[in-house]
């Protein structure tokens, strides 16, 4: 039910901020609304004087642990629920709670069905009037749901994934912390730092208080250590964050992408490599490929996965093939199946021994005929979707230069020259080798910067973030006059669009 267990001393760091920040005066009515055993409740006596703390109250769905804690905690003061608090009605204003501390179910949005997904939304609508897309995690509807409970003044603390700061998805999370509270601070951990154990994301705690926003607050962005004694640490404005696209490097100076005139959307399109519906069905070996005898021409040389890549250049032999000794081919027909059964029944066969397995897959199944692929021709370069860490290599993103005429899988990022460079690349035929040279002198800064990271240090680059790196060193290796007109052909693109 997407509940990961909140460790104690984690439980403790963030009650103890939150005497920071209530108080002392205070009388604290407290709500956890995932509360689970109740590690912050525990927090919340360990950390608050008991006489300040006026009321407590906690709200758990599953019934495995709901029971056994309200046994636990049935000789306190808790007034303790097993129920959804989706469902619940808030209580009157005076009522209300003035401290909500909560780690909230982390259940990923295709876990959701479609009546779930609309209910949700339309009581976060009611609550907060934040729209929140469908794309979005249970989290996102707890925190705006939990608006219509926390009192006026009150602080709240969430203990939620960070990937919000960076998603198109947590943009409704976003304005919701900018447009509806006034967000005090986000504090993201440090991913290579797990908070759990049992669960492989990057964690940050976010604070407000339940009243009106202004633009000129400033908004305390930490990263790394402890929620008391964080490693970095910077005040931003909330129109600064309002005008970000990226939350998670507004912390991380150093991390920061530095401005320039270009980006490597000036010069190629990026695009992911090929989504077949099922490798273990289109993607085979040449030995696989000659045993069932298909027909060459609808076998596409493919690059093997990067863990099988040595260095950072792909050759090939004269046919243009990788010179590899994992050597893979793409099976990829657009002929009806009656025009394959003509011309080559061994493929026909192949066909109908795997189309019923296939057919249950997304996008096999949307797809016309079934057997077919997207059009991702061989790019010149490529570059890794995702690593892992920074300990083996200098970055996590690597750029590997494609000399063959083989495409490539998603697991790369694919990049396809823009007709202005391509041209450029036909007076210098070493072109393409000298902007994959400096792109693998990117600072890994300047990468981290734009793409963004999961727990465990796994890292991760979608093909717009790539797009956004600055290229000025690149535009700098092309002749003035090509340049020039790169720059002038894509004001006027954009002026058009």
């Amino acid at each position: 039910m997407g509940q990961f267990s909140t460790p104690g001393q984690l439980a403790r760091d963030v009650l103890r901020f939150a005497r920071t920040i209530v108080p002392a005066h205070c009388a604290v009515r407290f709500l956890d609304p995932a509360f689970g055993t109740g590690s912050f409740y525990s927090a919340l006596l360990a950390e608050f004087p008991s006489e300040q703390i006026s009321s407590a109250e906690g709200v758990e769905i599953d019934p495995h642990y709901g029971i056994p804690t309200a046994d636990l905690w049935a000789a306190s003061s808790l007034r303790f629920r097993l129920a959804d608090f989706t469902t619940l009605d808030p209580p009157p204003e005076a009522e209300k709670p003035n401290l909500i501390i909560c780690n909230p179910p982390y259940v990923r949005h295709h876990h959701l069905d479609l009546s779930s997904k609309t209910r949700l939304s339309e009581v976060a609508a009611r609550s907060s009037g934040i729209a929140v897309g469908g794309l979005a995690g249970l989290y996102c509807y707890f925190m705006v749901i939990a608006h219509a409970w926390l009192a006026e003044g009150g602080v709240a603390g969430w203990l939620i994934p960070s990937e919000f700061m960076d998603v198109n998805y947590g943009s409704a999370i976003r304005k919701y912390l900018t447009e509806r509270v006034q967000l005090l601070q986000i504090h993201r951990f440090d991913p290579a730092e797990l908070q759990f154990g049992d669960a492989q994301v990057s964690s940050a705690v976010v604070w407000f208080r339940k009243c009106s926003p202004q633009s000129n607050h400033l908004v305390t962005m930490s990263y790394g250590g402890t929620l008391c004694a964080p490693k970095i640490h910077r005040e931003a404005k909330v129109s600064e964050l309002q005008a970000s696209r990226k939350w998670s490097r507004l912390a991380q100076a150093a991390l920061r992408t530095p401005v320039g005139r270009s980006k490597l959307s000036d010069l190629f399109k990026v695009k992911r490599g090929l989504a077949t519906g099922d490798n273990s069905f289109f993607v085979l070996t040449e030995e696989k490929a000659t045993s069932l005898d298909l027909p060459r021409q609808f076998l596409k040389p493919l690059l093997p996965s990067p863990r099988y890549v040595e260095g950072d250049v792909i050759h090939s032999d004269v046919d243009g093939l990788p010179l590899s000794s994992r050597r893979l081919y793409l099976l990829d027909c657009d002929l009806s199946e009656d025009e394959v059964l003509r011309l080559s029944p061994p493929l026909a066969k192949y066909l109908g021994a795997g189309r019923e397995k296939a057919l249950e897959t997304y996008i096999c199944s949307r797809r016309t005929p079934w057997y077919s692929q997207e059009a991702r021709p061989p790019a010149p370069i490529v570059c890794t979707y995702m690593g892992r860490g920074l300990e083996k290599r200098e970055r996590p993103f690597r750029f590997i230069l494609n000399n063959s005429n083989a495409t490539a899988l998603n697991v790369y990022l694919m990049l396809y020259p823009t007709p202005m460079l391509a041209r450029a690349m036909g007076k210098d035929q070493q072109l393409i080798s000298k902007i994959w040279e400096v792109l693998r002198e990117v600072p890994a800064e300047a990468l981290l910067g734009e793409g963004r990271v999961y727990g465990g240090g796994l890292y991760k680059m979608e093909p717009k973030e790539l797009a956004n790196l600055p290229a000025d060193q690149i535009m700098a290796l092309l002749p003035k006059n090509d340049a020039e007109g790169m720059i002038q052909e894509e004001m006027f693109s954009n002026r058009v669009a």
